[in-house]
């Protein structure tokens, strides 16, 4: 028989950091309710208009492939009409009102967390608007990330190097690496960012308006890794 090349040891390695967020995105609505279809579409628009100008007064831009990183954006990125509907207790049915209801859905994407008090006071102010969601996000190019993903390297090799001197052994080279769930069936832990939700800052008569403060989040990387450790024997152990 051929001389062992070793014992191959595989493991998973997984870190996380708690960083800042780089940008808050507040998913919105402007809704508005006419007797017509064109009078409630006209108050949606000129809704949607009067909010791009108090935007435009922050610095905001409209979302393109160029501004993604602008300090403030925007999108409206869909629009819809609906007749609007009440339950009637007489009937047990929701019956129509005689309303039409025109909505437009829009993003907006801060990245200048300066202007958060003052975008919180121009939501609030409109009477149409409603914010849904806010979810605070890291970028794909965060500096934290590749010192993330080394930490879950030096994890793999203190695990297998555990491993190894249990065995009475001890690593010589490392054989494969590769993000986890790769090399076959290691229980997979995938990398995860989170993101912290916030409801609130609905149009209409407020004295004091909520605040938005940055939450920080927790951003993860998992590896797999497999070694090759001196030849051991279960006998030796």
């Amino acid at each position: 028989m051929g001389e062992s090349l070793g014992t191959v040891i595989s493991v998973r390695g997984a870190a996380q950091r708690a960083v800042e967020p780089d940008s808050a995105v507040l998913t919105c609505g402007i809704t508005s309710t006419r007797p017509a279809k064109p009078d409630a579409l006209k108050a949606a628009a000129d809704a949607l208009n009067h909010l791009r100008d108090a935007l435009d007064v922050l610095g905001g831009v409209p979302l393109t492939a160029e501004t993604g990183r602008s300090m403030l954006t925007w999108s409206a990125h869909s629009a819809r009409t609906y007749i609007e509907r009440e339950f009637q207790a007489k009937t047990g049915r929701h019956e129509p009102t005689g309303q039409v209801v025109a909505s437009v859905e829009l993003n907006l994407a801060v990245r200048d967390f300066g202007l958060l008090e003052r975008l919180g006071a121009v939501l609030a102010a409109h009477e149409d608007l409603h914010v849904f969601h806010v979810a605070w996000l890291v970028d794909d190019d965060n500096p934290t990330w590749p010192a993330v993903r080394a930490e879950a390297i030096r994890a793999a090799v203190q695990q297998a190097r555990h491993y190894a001197a249990a065995l009475g052994g001890s690593l010589s080279r490392i054989e494969q690496l590769a993000d986890a769930g790769l090399l076959g069936e290691i229980h997979e832990i995938r990398p995860v960012r989170t993101a912290a939700a916030a409801h609130g800052l609905a149009g209409g008569d407020s004295g004091d308006v909520p605040s938005l403060d940055p939450v920080p989040q927790t951003i993860a990387a998992a590896i797999d890794a497999r070694f090759i450790a001196d030849a051991m024997s279960i006998d030796d152990t």
